[in-house]
């Protein structure tokens, strides 16, 4: 029990005081090597499909591709994430990507066969997010998850910009398969980091899970109307938009690795602010600006602006993830504790297989108009299903608060 109220206070809610949670710093580092070896991984395999199909659809797949799969751990088996033992799960799920990232690197294997392990991979990266947050919202207070979850999103992008940096670096001297082993060596070591500091703690449900349990939650999370309201607005503009960076490759070869950079450092300065300088009422004040920002700057690519400019496009349009903050901090207010972990993990599945779903529907379109004329629709999509959204959205911010620890968060007990 302490651990769950060892920094509740305002003052100790701050980056420095979370990392002195020995418990949060581990899970920290862990999600941040996993991190950088998704992102090294993710632009080698891009780099390789482009090169060997020249194919945008197969090349957008091929770096989102595994975001497909999370979608059947959300649907079959999320309920392990509060029904079982959270650190054995974790590590277990660990050493099932330590092996498929390292199988990657093996020379010569087919598409078909990494496109299968993308699957294969996709779908327990499902389980291990849902166990990681659950894990998270345990060893950190209410007052600290969303400082936590801001800190944990900054240096995603953080390490996104240093890793599609260095990967161009890298690939020019190691190829894609080198990229592959060094990222199978950093998911090594974020294996190593948490069993050294993540502790065993109990579970959460006394049901034992499976495609049941995780079934019966499921129905009961998206019958509630507000928790609908802020999944698909977790979910589709974000999937959108990565639709529209799975075509920076195809739109702009030699300067993929700019535009992309450019958007996780739009992606860490958003989280910055917002996680960080605003607090919980603004942070819900500028979700919808957020999310409209998130979209709108992409419009400029029907001009096929010029590199410097796109990249400015990026940068803000990204900013606008932060978005994800105040509607993540809604949703854990309206679901009980002993499913956290399960909530979660489909919040998270969704929000990756959306992104699948973005990057397949507008590597389709660029097939048959220009990758800039398809990054302007599907921004224009997204801007629509923002503003579409916003009525419900704004009804499930309003009860949100009078709902949270009350009866009707017990529905999913």
């Amino acid at each position: 029990m302490s651990s769950l109220f060892s920094l509740s206070s305002p003052a100790t809610t701050g980056y420095r005081a979370l990392l002195r949670n020995r418990e949060f710093a581990g899970l920290y580092a862990g999600f941040t090597l996993t991190v950088a070896a998704t992102t090294l991984s993710g632009f080698a395999l891009g780099t390789l499909v482009n090169q060997q199909t020249r194919s945008p659809f197969l090349t957008a797949v091929s770096m989102y591709g595994a975001t497909f799969a999370t979608v059947l751990g959300a649907l079959t088996l999320m309920s392990v994430a509060d029904a079982d033992r959270p650190r054995r799960t974790l590590l277990a799920l660990q050493s099932v990507s330590l092996v498929g990232m390292a199988a990657q690197g093996l020379p010569g294997l087919p598409l078909a066969a990494r496109f299968a392990l993308l699957l294969v991979l996709g779908f327990f990266q499902s389980l291990g997010t849902g166990t990681r947050m659950g894990l998270l919202a345990e060893v950190v207070s209410a007052a600290a998850y969303a400082p936590a979850r801001s800190l944990m999103n900054i240096t995603s992008g953080g390490t996104a910009i240093l890793g599609y940096a260095l990967g161009a670096v890298l690939l020019r001297q190691l190829g894609p398969q080198g990229l592959f082993l060094l990222a199978s060596a950093l998911t090594a070591l974020g294996l190593a980091v948490a069993a050294a500091t993540v502790r065993e703690h109990s579970v959460r449900l006394g049901a034992r899970p499976g495609l049941r349990r995780t079934r019966t939650a499921n129905a009961e999370l998206f019958a509630h109307p507000g928790r609908r309201a802020l999944l698909v607005n977790l979910w589709v503009p974000n999937g959108l938009i990565v639709g529209c960076e799975a075509l920076f490759i195809s739109y702009d070869p030699g300067s993929a690795g700019t535009l992309l950079a450019a958007g996780a450092a739009g992606m860490l300065l958003g989280d910055l602010t917002v996680g960080r300088l605003f607090d919980a009422a603004r942070r819900r004040r500028w979700a919808f600006a957020l999310r409209l920002l998130l979209a709108v700057p992409y419009l400029l690519f029907v001009c096929h602006p010029p590199v410097a400019v796109a990249a400015v496009a990026v940068f803000l349009a990204s900013a606008g993830f932060a978005a994800t903050l105040p509607l993540q901090e809604q949703l854990l207010e309206l679901t009980p504790g002993p499913v956290r972990g399960q909530v979660q993990g489909v919040e998270s599945a969704g929000r990756m297989t959306w992104q699948g779903l973005g990057a397949a529907l507008a590597g389709g379109l660029a097939q048959v108009l220009d990758p800039g004329t398809t990054i302007t629709v599907v921004a224009a999509v997204s801007v629509a299903v923002t503003l579409l959204a916003r009525p419900f959205t704004n009804r499930a911010t309003a009860t949100a608060a009078t709902t949270a620890g009350g009866p009707e968060a017990q529905m999913l007990l």
